[in-house]
């Protein structure tokens, strides 16, 4: 399949980039905001292993959307770790290249329990980079948050092995919820503002139906900068990429530097550049989306060749026009506001159904 001629834009001018690609939709936490034991219970029916994406369909899409202009790759879940063989397939998208050349980024994100075992035979395969999400140091605390026996010390290991590993810049992913996990704001930063690591503070989000999403439980990116800047001054810093999710700061020490997500309060839509495959092949152009476009069909049930498969996933893309966090946000102008607007259109994915 010849490159394209120029950059692939959708209908508000934003290019295809990122490719974020769910490889289960297991998970050995039950965050509450992501995957509720409620709903995820012990019954809970996961889909079958005949369902998902096989390594070999995810890598020959994922190099169709290469040759469409995607430059960075992101591993999610579930928890990707859980997927057997997974170093395999990260070998296989290692080999990927642009249409100048260039290697594409790999990356993932993963809950860290695995890590400790497992970072450097990822970074052998070819993975460039990893985040650990992480809501919370006190070990109850954390516990509580991931509703989980496992010790935050299994994960901080995990991290540790991360950066030993070279699979860098390592960070760290906090989800805060007004009054859950709040109080640990300030013990993430002492932990790591010495570290090697990132530190990024996310707005609780209204992703999927089922974790009883309340903004009176949103603490905006203000109100955590300002605990922090209190306590421990910082100084802005320029994005390095216009698309970044990120809102930058730095230590004015210059020991350090940390994120915030403003994800509910400061919409960033404008510059979204990404597309979600799920672990069976549903393709998602939004976060916050109703419904997907079933790419599994095209490779496998109808097994088009590689250049119908791009007309269709261009054709797609060219249609784009999503940005749900910006017309929430002008529905919810200030972030104290007491409630979001719901769609009547259809309930949206889950978050451990698609990632993050």
């Amino acid at each position: 399949m010849p490159p394209l001629s120029g950059p692939l834009h959708d209908r508000l001018g934003r290019p295809l980039r990122d490719l974020r690609i769910s490889v289960t939709d297991r998970c050995n936490f039950r965050c509450g905001y992501c995957m509720p034991r409620e709903a995820f219970g012990h019954d809970h029916a996961f889909l079958p292993q005949r369902s998902l994406l096989t390594f070999e369909e995810i890598r020959r899409v994922a190099g169709i959307f290469v040759k469409l202009g995607v430059t960075k790759i992101r591993l999610t879940g579930g928890e990707p770790l859980l997927r057997r063989g997974l170093d395999t397939l990260i070998r296989e998208l290692a080999t990927l290249r642009t249409p100048e050349g260039a290697p594409v980024e790999l990356a993932m994100t993963t809950n860290g329990v695995l890590l400790e075992r497992m970072a450097d035979r990822l970074r052998e395969a070819g993975l460039h980079r990893v985040t650990v999400s992480l809501d919370a140091l006190d070990p109850a605390r954390f516990q509580a948050m991931a509703d989980t026996d496992v010790d935050v010390k299994q994960v901080l290991r995990g991290i540790d092995a991360a950066m030993d590993a070279g699979l860098g810049p390592v960070k760290v992913n906090m989800v805060v919820q007004k009054g859950r996990n709040d109080d640990q704001i300030l013990p993430m930063v002492r932990y790591f503002r010495h570290r090697p690591v990132t530190l990024r503070f996310i707005e609780y989000m209204d992703v999927g139906q089922t974790n009883g999403w309340n903004l009176r439980e949103v603490l905006s990116w203000q109100d955590i900068h300002a605990l922090i800047h209190q306590a421990h001054p910082l100084e802005p810093l320029d994005r390095h990429d216009p698309a970044a999710t990120a809102l930058r700061w730095r230590f004015a020490d210059g020991h350090g530097e940390l994120g915030f997500i403003a994800s509910v309060t400061q919409a960033f839509c404008g510059d979204c550049t990404r597309l979600r495959l799920s672990t069976e092949g549903m393709l998602y152009t939004c976060l916050f989306a109703h419904r997907g476009y079933d790419l599994r069909a095209l490779v496998r049930e109808q097994a088009l060749p590689d250049e119908a498969v791009a007309a269709h996933l261009s054709g797609l893309w060219r249609a784009r026009q999503d940005r749900y966090s910006e017309l929430r946000h002008q529905h919810v102008p200030a972030h104290h506001a007491p409630a979001a607007p719901t769609s009547s259109t259809g309930s949206r994915i889950e978050m451990s159904y698609i990632g993050g």
